[in-house]
């Protein structure tokens, strides 16, 4: 009986334990979706945030987007 169970072990494929799944390398990470924007310095900025109006010194209403590529957290928008 023992030899039969020994066979029937050693006939049995092992299973491999799959390979861990690739991860991308840190100055390579995904974000979330993004938008191009036009930034008020005339230049193309991708911004992950969400675009906010806010205040200025002299009252008037300036929209921003945020997150940036660029490492910038607000980038003031071309109208």
């Amino acid at each position: 009986m023992k030899v039969l169970t020994l066979a029937l072990l050693f006939s049995l494929t092992v299973a491999k334990p799959a390979p861990p799944a690739r991860q991308p390398s840190g100055h390579l990470v995904q974000h979330s979706k993004g938008s191009w924007y036009f930034a008020a310095t005339g230049h193309a900025v991708y911004c992950y945030g969400p675009v906010m109006t806010l205040p200025q010194a002299n009252g008037d209403l300036q929209k921003v987007a945020t997150f940036c590529r660029d490492g910038r957290a607000v980038v003031p928008l071309k109208d």
